[in-house]
This record gives structure tokens, sequence and C-alpha cells, in this order.
């Protein structure tokens, strides 16, 4: 889904496992960034219900690359 400059949405997470998981989240894009959100629905000390938000740059899975070779071998190095 392609998000509109200074525009997103917010889903409520169906995925949620834990208490520190976020309620809901979403993807929202600001001044032409790219940016994921997260909100948890709190509950101050007198009673007012509030979100509580969270920014971040959006998670890219790392690539794996092949592991190094210590060193190379010429030809001319093989005893045989």
């Amino acid at each position: 889904m392609e998000t509109k400059n200074n525009s997103g949405a917010i889903f409520k997470n169906d995925k949620k496992t834990a208490e520190t998981h976020p309620d809901y989240k979403g993807k929202v894009n600001v001044n032409g960034k790219d940016m994921e959100v997260a909100l948890w629905l709190k509950e101050s000390k007198s009673g007012m219900k509030y979100f509580s938000a969270s920014f971040s740059e959006p998670y890219i899975k790392p690539v794996l690359s092949a592991p190094a070779v210590p060193f190379a071998l010429e030809d001319d190095d093989l005893p045989f």
C-alpha cells in the first residue's frame, strides 16, 4: 500500500500476544519519509484514556551474504 505524503493508516494489531506489543500499528508518511507507528491504549491515574505512540523507520530484513573466505589459494601453491 502506497502512503500519500503526510498521511497514513493505522490498524488494530490482531497479532498481539504480549502486553508489550502495540494495540494498533500502521504506516505513515511524514514530509516524504515513510515511518512505522505503534500505539498503545493507556489509562491515566484519573481514568482518562489516551494513546501512547512510538515511531520508527520501516524494518528491512537483513540480506545474508556468503561467508568470507579467509584466504585464496593460487594454483602454484597446491602441493600436487
